[in-house]
């Protein structure tokens, strides 16, 4: 397929038209995205193929806008959702300078790297048990000075981590198990189950970590995770049972409810 020139008028009227087709509610700022990643009217055909074959645009182009900065996402890796930012911005305001930050079921890293750009002097560990997150992660985390693990949780963290962490950030997965085949088609089709499914009532990553989080944070550190409003007595509950003290704040613009639990 060629075109006269890259880009051009009728060239993004079509693109906004094959979007649009495909169902893509935000065909016009999608098409514009698209025009901006590729590099000529080809890469933008085989773009646009991608996203209308139900890919998550992130992936698509190659990042994802978070928190005011560019993470970049692989395919097959954890889309950031913007209802995220507001609890990666409720961690970011319990981090003083120089806060010891672990970022658990890091996915891309997002979280990671917005406590290493917002959080002077921070020292930020991640960790996903996903290998293709953690190379995507490493590309958004160590080059702004943080660490990348691979493993289940807190398993490849460093040891001398114990008692010292300040924030910890667990975005795990909270989807119910019976609940995952519902998710829009691009979520369930394109994204890792490890990362969506939490189990018969989405809570069971939440327990494994609060069950270990009071060995690793600090004195008066918090752990910081992403609930449903459904989801949230049954999770205050289970931080209390680890022998945390919880509480919620929401975000009702974002339609965000994050827990925090301190030791």
């Amino acid at each position: 397929m060629s075109y006269p020139s890259y880009p051009s008028d009728s060239l993004r009227s079509a693109t906004v038209s094959r979007l649009r087709a495909a169902g893509c509610v935000f065909a016009e700022d999608e098409a514009e995205l698209l025009l901006a990643a590729a590099r000529d009217a080809v890469e933008l055909d085989a773009m646009a193929a991608r996203r209308v074959a139900g890919l998550p645009l992130e992936q698509v182009v190659g990042w994802a806008a978070f928190s005011g900065l560019r993470i970049a996402v692989d395919p097959g890796v954890f889309v950031p959702r913007r209802r995220t930012e507001f609890l990666v911005g409720s961690a970011v305001g319990l981090a003083r300078p120089g806060a010891v930050c672990v970022d658990l079921c890091c996915g891309s890293g997002a979280a990671a790297a917005v406590l290493l750009s917002a959080v002077p002097d921070a020292e930020v560990h991640a960790s996903d048990v996903d290998p293709a997150a953690v190379r995507c992660a490493r590309r958004n985390v160590e080059p702004r000075g943080g660490r990348v693990y691979e493993g289940d949780l807190f398993g490849p963290l460093p040891r001398e981590l114990r008692g010292r962490v300040e924030v910890l950030v667990a975005n795990v997965p909270y989807v119910p198990s019976a609940e995952v085949g519902l998710l829009p088609a691009e979520a369930r089709e394109h994204e890792p189950l490890v990362a969506l499914d939490g189990g018969a009532d989405g809570l069971d990553v939440l327990r494994r970590v609060a069950a270990e989080a009071d060995a690793w944070l600090a004195p008066g550190g918090s752990l910081l995770s992403e609930t449903s409003e459904r989801q949230c007595a049954a999770a205050l509950d289970a931080l209390a049972t680890a022998g945390l003290t919880p509480r919620v704040v929401t975000d009702e613009d974002l339609y965000a409810t994050v827990v925090v639990a301190t030791r």
